[in-house]
């Protein structure tokens, strides 16, 4: 059962392999060769290429040998030998190399094709109507856009035709055009392209024409490798709408029937496409035979070089206009801009080619772009621009009512020219008819809310604007008011107010004048609710407007208070009044506004406020006094600066009788006016005073302690030398340096002294700043009285307490090239450039092996001579 299963699993895997979807194209093609060895016989070689997926690379997607299957065109029948063997003879790779083209960007990667050719001497005798040659294999590529889905899963024929004595009587001497190898292209979606599909004719007599024409089916999944193709007429290709064989690419893609070259605009859909081209050849006015090839070339997300531009522009807006291409084009590329006008070009290096150019006048202007990349891809266009500035839509709507049309008025206005074109869409969202092309138009909505209006007018002078505006539908019209309550004396007239589209009227009749206007006069000598009425073509809303009516000002200013002087309180009397007048005395300090019921007040001292309340004709007085008291008095003292881990002594006073410092817990005693004070970071300290004069706030104070950076002094890692080599101290750490004892030093008051040694020492580096923050370090110095050498230790323990790094020791080396270890097969398992890191036992981590192992090392010494040594160690676990 088992050896069952798995000759199963191995015929699955081998008829997967015969019908993998890898073949992108091919052609196939012969060559007259004379005649043949028997009597009114010739010789032909056949050739086809066939063009498959580079990925292809199993067996089955790479036939070493195919079949030819050959058929007389009179019987349909095969010939007899036929099919005929054809081996391999050749493989090439077309690749579409971006590095080739630099006119387009994101160039695609994957446009590549293998090109296995299979070629084989046929001898056939001559006959009227000559011969059909075919191969068939499956399956083509998968996911072909321009075939209905999955039609592609099936394979395809490919296949060339000899001509008989009846076209002409030495037609069957003919050797077949062959199309150029120039498939690895580039085509990119939504833009211009060309491609070539040339062929060339090897007899040199005959004329060719091309055309598209339809791919072919062949093969299939069930025999995906027939030993002999079936015979002819063979399936056209399943095209998808609105592709086909004669619009591969669309109806925007054409094909020359003179050069064929295949040029246009590609599609828009990013995949494969079939391309299948029929090339007709003509020998004396008589067509003798139609040669086909078909590839399937890759539409990609790239962007050629291109200079494009809409057809015409309007400039509606200014004299100064903007001008870009209409595609952003691979960087580099250099924009030239002839505006039309008589004034120079213009060349710019903007990524869109972008410029701002200023006409003298108005008029049309043929203005031309010519984008060049890298001296060698150019590419130009021309537009007309129109400029016209000066055009200003507007729209106007009259109407509220959903039981209504709404008016809507054009109120366009243009300097030059007038509107001449207009669309308006009403925003209806219950149709889609909501449209009209009238200057002024009318809508009935079947529903209230807000609707956007749009209008796109046009002027005569080709200018074009868009403008919204909001219709309110609404159930009733929209009445406005001025207020909806207010308050009157008892001897005072008051007018109304209320906006909306239509006809009002007010009632009741009591004390009123123009009751049938928007704006009538009323006198009530008791409160009295006015009802207004808005009739809009006979939808009706109403509202209602309180009128209020007293006989008096109430008012009181406030009570008396105490603020503390430089404070701004506002003032708040209880009134009805309308109309205020505030006025101070002394007439000092600050008031926002004494015509408001509460203005904000700063007195400069003790003040008396005065403020008179109105109700149209009747008014009303009264007097508030404010007195002010000083703020307690908080002195922190001066600020000051302290060293990283230093203490400062904090000096506070007041006036006042108690106080508090905040923060606490970085001082000895918060308590104390005069305190000690330890920050590790720049700190305010608050001095917060209280009194009993009266004065409700504290007086405050601030004093900053700033913390200088910790200093970190660094003298230098130890290090070994030679006897009379110059050493070179770098310390670091701070502004200012220090180094002791200054003896056999070059200087000792600077960061990099040089010193002199015969014997051992050591130095110590003070690195300082002029507040006189310190901190202090020592670098031990190792004096070899030897010649500049590199040492390293014969073994290592990795682990230990010590000596657990294999690291080099260079004496009298200014710089250390390298230092590399190897183990016994030769495999470096280190290298490093410092004396400071070393080999630690172990590659990526894993611990190695005891045993010996071999290190070189490399440096120059400090005379600039070079110093190589190589030994062992051990390492020991």
């Amino acid at each position: 059962m088992r050896k069952a299963l798995a000759i199963a699993l191995l015929l699955i895997g081998s008829i997967q392999s015969l019908f993998a979807e890898h073949i992108k194209g091919g052609e196939m093609y012969y060559e007259y060769l004379g005649p043949g060895s028997m009597a009114s016989t010739s010789r032909y070689r056949v050739t086809l290429k066939l063009y498959i997926d580079c990925n292809a690379n199993s067996a089955g997607q790479l036939d070493t040998r195919i079949n030819l299957t050959v058929f007389d065109k009179n019987s349909l029948l095969q010939v007899p030998g036929s099919p005929f063997d054809a081996p391999t003879t050749g493989d090439q790779f077309l690749r579409f190399d971006p590095a080739s083209n630099p006119c387009i960007s994101n160039a695609p990667t994957d446009v590549c094709y293998r090109v296995r050719s299979f070629s084989t001497v046929i001898e056939l005798p001559i006959n009227a109507n000559g011969y059909t040659i075919a191969y068939q294999r499956c399956c083509r590529i998968d996911n072909i856009i321009n075939l209905v889905p999955r039609s592609n899963a099936v394979g395809a024929t490919y296949m060339c035709e000899i001509p008989g004595t009846n076209s002409l009587p030495e037609a069957y001497k003919n050797s077949s055009p062959r199309f150029l190898p120039n498939d690895a292209t580039a085509i990119c979606r939504g833009s211009n392209f060309t491609l070539s599909f040339a062929a060339t004719e090897p007899d040199g007599t005959d004329s060719v024409t091309y055309s598209f024409c339809s791919g072919f089916v062949g093969a299939n999944t069930d025999r995906p490798s027939p030993v002999s193709a079936s015979s002819p007429p063979y399936t056209n290709l399943n095209y998808r709408s609105p592709y086909g064989g004669n619009g591969p690419l669309g109806g925007q893609v054409s094909i020359d029937p003179k050069t064929g070259l295949i040029s246009g605009i590609a599609p828009t859909t990013i995949g494969q496409y079939v391309i299948t081209v029929c090339a007709y050849e003509y020998r004396q006015g008589a067509l003798i035979n139609i040669h086909r090839k078909d590839v399937h070339v890759k539409v990609s997300d790239c962007i050629p070089l291109q200079a494009l531009l809409k057809p015409n522009y309007s400039y509606c807006d200014d004299f100064l206009v903007t001008f870009r291409n209409e595609q952003v084009n691979p960087a580099g590329s250099v924009y030239t801009w002839d505006f039309g006008d008589g004034t120079p070009p213009v060349t710019t290096t903007d990524i869109e080619g972008r410029v701002q150019h200023q006409f003298a006048d108005t008029g049309t202007y043929t203005v031309k772009v010519k984008v060049v990349l890298a001296g060698q891809c150019e590419d130009e266009t021309v537009t007309l621009a129109k400029v016209y500035p000066g055009f200003y839509p507007a729209i106007k709507v009259q109407g509220t009512c959903v039981l209504l049309p709404l008016q809507f008025f054009d109120q366009t206005t243009s300097r030059y020219g007038a509107p001449a074109k207009w669309n308006w869409d009403f925003g209806d969202e219950t149709t889609s008819a909501d449209v009209s092309t009238a200057q002024n138009a009318s809508w009935k909505f079947n529903t209230t809310g807000l609707k956007t209006v749009t209008l796109t007018v046009e002027s005569d002078k080709g200018c074009v604007g868009t403008v919204t505006a909001t219709a309110d539908v609404r159930e009733k019209p929209p009445i406005a008011l001025a207020f909806r309550d207010t308050l009157i004396c008892s001897i005072d007239t008051l007018k109304l107010n209320a906006g909306g589209n239509g006809i009002f009227s007010w009632s009741p009749s009591y004390n009123i004048l123009d009751a049938n206007t928007a704006t009538p006069s009323v006198w009530p000598e008791t409160t009295t609710t006015y009802t207004v009425t808005l009739n809009e073509n006979g939808c009706v809303n109403t509202d209602n407007v309180r009128v209020r009516v007293v006989d008096f000002v109430t008012l009181n200013a406030g009570a008396d208070s105490t603020i503390c002087l430089t404070d701004t309180i506002r003032l708040n009397p209880q009134t009805d009044g309308l109309k205020f007048e505030w006025t101070a005395n002394p007439a000092t300090g600050y008031m926002s506004n004494p015509a408001v019921k509460q203005p904000f007040v700063k007195p400069d001292g003790n003040t008396t406020y005065h403020v008179v309340a109105h109700i149209g004709k009747c008014w009303a007085e009264d007097a508030l006094n404010i007195r002010t008291i000083p703020y307690p008095t908080a002195r922190a003292g001066a600020d000051t600066l302290i060293c990283y881990e230093d203490t400062a002594t904090l000096h506070g006073s007041m006036i006042g009788y108690r106080f508090m410092w905040t923060p606490v817990s970085t001082l000895r005693d918060p308590n104390d006016l005069n305190t000690l004070a330890w920050p590790l970071r720049t700190t305010p300290y608050v001095l917060t005073v209280y009194d009993t004069l009266g004065c409700p706030k504290p007086g405050r104070d601030t004093v900053i302690v700033n913390v200088k950076d910790e200093i970190f002094a660094f003298a230098g890692n130890d290090t070994s030398i030679v006897v009379g080599q110059p050493l070179l101290l770098n310390g670091r750490g701070s502004d200012f340096y220090e180094w002791q004892p200054p003896l056999h030093l070059s200087r000792n008051d600077i960061a990099n002294p040089v010193a002199m040694l015969n014997e051992n020492f050591s130095y110590q580096l003070r690195a300082y700043t002029a507040e006189g923050c310190f901190d202090l370090d020592t670098i031990n110095i190792k004096v070899f009285k030897t010649a500049p050498d590199i040492f390293v230790p014969n073994a290592f323990r990795p682990g230990g307490s010590r000596n657990n790094v294999l690291r080099p020791i260079p004496v009298g080396i200014a710089t250390l090239d390298y230092f590399c270890v190897y183990n016994r097969w030769g495999q470096m398992v280190y290298r490093g450039y410092s004396p400071e890191s070393g080999w630690d036992g172990t590659i990526g981590g894993r611990p190695q092996a005891t045993g010996t192992y071999v290190w070189m090392a490399r440096g120059t010494d400090y005379t600039g001579k070079v110093v190589i040594r190589k030994g062992t160690a051990v390492l020991i676990r």
